[in-house]
């Protein structure tokens, strides 16, 4: 079975790079996709998911943002699986002081450039290994500064209420882009930050066995 994996905002596939799936499950990266101008979160994830062959039986992993792509194409092609992880299965997740920065228009006054360094300033002290501070160093360098922005929108004003049935959500308890109390995630990691995908990737992969395995 297929397994697509869709990263988070300003990441791409090589976050996945700790990922080991058992055997019978081929990982496929839904790479991001060039947005139109002021295209909607939903709109967007409905030509992300004409990349997928949905004559087949498969399953999605969305990281953060591409968690809740995952879940606009769940609601049209009806995955084996849905798993999020550090993610929000509902916009009603989102915490209260993004919802304020959108209300003000705040992010659009923000250049890109200052979102990159706090970006690296924030997250490179969340793993552990020089490895994946290098990895996600070349990330954030190679951000595309429009993605950025489109994206930011995009979720601030993404507006989502459905549950696919066959959902999992995977989240750090210490996550601070987006708290576990907001959240209602299947799967606990006690030490996780929003980085898991990376710190964590031993239970994480542990989850994804046992889900996948669930569903084949």
């Amino acid at each position: 079975m297929k397994v697509y994996f869709i990263s988070g905002l300003g990441a791409d596939c090589r976050i996945f790079s700790h990922i080991r799936l058992p055997a019978g499950f081929e990982k496929v990266d839904l790479n991001w996709i060039p947005p139109k101008k002021d295209e909607s979160l939903s709109d967007y994830s409905k030509r992300m998911g004409e990349k997928i062959n949905a004559a087949e039986k498969f399953a999605l992993v969305g990281l953060s943002m591409g968690g809740m792509v995952a879940l606009e194409i769940a609601e049209r092609y009806s995955p084996a699986a849905t798993i999020l992880v550090s993610s929000i299965s509902s916009s009603s997740q989102l915490p209260r002081r993004y919802r304020v920065l959108n209300a003000l228009k705040l992010h659009l006054l923000l250049p890109v450039a200052v979102i990159k360094s706090a970006t690296i300033l924030k997250r490179l002290f969340t793993v552990e290994t020089k490895e994946d501070k290098s990895l996600l160093r070349k990330i954030i360098r190679d951000m595309n500064p429009a993605f950025v922005k489109w994206g930011l929108k995009a979720i601030l004003q993404w507006n989502y209420t459905s549950t696919p049935t066959a959902l999992w959500h995977i989240h750090g308890a210490k996550d601070e882009i987006l708290p576990i109390k907001f959240t209602k995630p299947t799967h606990t990691i006690p030490e996780g930050s929003h980085m898991l995908i990376l710190t964590n990737a031993k239970e994480v992969n542990e989850i994804l066995a046992e889900v996948l395995g669930s569903v084949k």
